[in-house]
């Protein structure tokens, strides 16, 4: 009798934890997709670090053997570092070690007031960062916004880069066709019209994760505005420096990229002369993360060689 008493009370507490736990994914399901992603990579051997950088507190993940030569990776706008979470590996795989750090204003990052979030103050921000871990030069590879900071290092700071890598990027002068406020939705409607610009087949997003969804947008929104108002002022286009790059350079594209349409990766490829362009078919301005498959092989041959 005692022991079916334990055991019963064990069921109970079980189910308790079950509905507690229901009930905080209910409420907060974004929050719990990135604790369990956190979890996930921890368990893959990525570790999670803070370091102070130029006066403030950056957070970042670094993964593979500690010998192997640094990959650093610049996440987009909006984005984490975790967004390279399935391209990484094809890096750590080939032996080499990888840093993502979020940058000022995103992820597990401080995010100031007092900071301009800027194309050039956060690519100081990443060249302080290298300092900071000690990379005197690595191997840079940004995607989207983070494609735009990565060029404006390369071409001001071209010591400290080995080799360049842009996904889907942005940095040419070239003014978005689609209503840039998307990237700050405040509404389900919103929310979807972002979602089939950044990929071609958008899954359908329940209401109660679309509202945690949003919520979060509008914590942000401020950092992501001050971003686009500094990007859309145009001064810190690359257009005029990137026939400077000497280093070789990798251009990854989406075939179906709505937010950086494949041509301004075109006119990137021409701008540069030493550079190869990748396109990849079926996928859209989310593809390092969505199609690491087909883009990881690519990317480590573009190193290897």
């Amino acid at each position: 009798m005692k022991l079916f008493r334990v055991f019963l009370r064990f069921v109970f507490a079980m189910l308790a934890l079950a509905v507690i736990g229901g009930v905080v994914f209910w409420l907060r399901p974004v929050e719990c997709a990135r604790q369990t992603l956190y979890f996930r990579l921890s368990m893959d051997g990525f570790a999670s670090r803070d370091l102070t950088v130029a006066g403030y507190r950056v957070h970042y993940d670094a993964v593979g053997p500690e010998g192997g030569a640094p990959v650093v990776l610049v996440h987009g706008l909006g984005g984490h570092a975790e967004d390279w979470a399935n391209l990484a590996p094809f890096f750590v795989r080939a032996g080499y070690r990888v840093f993502m750090p979020d940058l000022p204003g995103y992820g597990r990052s401080q995010q100031p007031a007092d900071f301009s979030y800027s194309v050039p103050d956060e690519a100081e921000v990443v060249i302080a960062f290298l300092d900071a871990t000690g990379l005197k030069r690595v191997d840079l590879a940004g995607w989207s916004m983070g494609g735009w900071i990565a060029q404006w290092i390369a071409c001001h700071h071209p010591e400290r880069v080995n080799r360049l890598m842009l996904f889907d990027s942005a940095g040419i002068n070239a003014k978005p066709e689609w209503n840039t406020n998307l990237f700050m939705p405040v509404n389900a409607a919103e929310l979807d019209q972002l979602d089939a610009l950044l990929m071609p087949h958008p899954p359908q997003v329940p209401g109660f994760i679309a509202n945690d969804i949003l919520r979060a947008s509008r914590k942000n929104a401020w950092v992501v505005r001050r971003a686009l108002n500094s990007m859309m002022a145009g001064v810190d286009t690359t257009d005029k420096l990137l026939p400077n790059l000497k280093m070789p350079v990798l251009i990854v594209w989406g075939a179906e990229d709505h937010i950086t349409p494949l041509r301004q990766g075109e006119t990137m490829h021409s701008l540069i002369p030493q550079s190869k362009l990748e396109v990849v078919s079926g996928c859209g301005h989310l593809a390092p993360g969505q199609c690491a498959d087909k883009i990881g092989p690519e990317v480590v041959e573009f190193l290897r060689n």
